[in-house]
């Protein structure tokens, strides 16, 4: 269940980061004239902007820090039960060897 959060949360920030960028380059391509409305608009973007950010940096550490302890602790376990963790990858191997027969 882990892993599904992690990749979940890996997808969030690199879509979190991708509109970050879309949104910088319509700022940045956004003629210097206009209203005072569209000014004050553009300002208040612009810190959202910095604010996701930040909060997209602060996610991204966390899911880093998840991943990691997640393999540390998976290789504790491989090194203090060898053969369950033998008999697993074997059992996983077996299963993927069948759904592929299957095709």
């Amino acid at each position: 269940m882990d892993t599904v959060n992690e990749a979940a949360g890996n997808k969030l920030v690199e879509s979190a980061k991708s509109v970050i960028q879309d949104a910088e380059k319509v700022l940045d391509n956004s003629a210097a004239g206009g209203s005072e409305n569209y000014k004050k608009a553009k300002e208040t973007l612009a810190a959202t902007l910095k604010d996701v950010k930040y909060a997209v940096r602060e996610w991204e550490e966390v899911v880093i820090n998840k991943t990691k302890n997640a393999a540390i602790c998976t290789a504790d376990y491989a090194r203090d039960h060898p053969w369950q963790t033998a008999g697993i990858v074997c059992a996983v191997g077996v299963l993927i060897g069948v759904l592929l027969a299957r095709r």
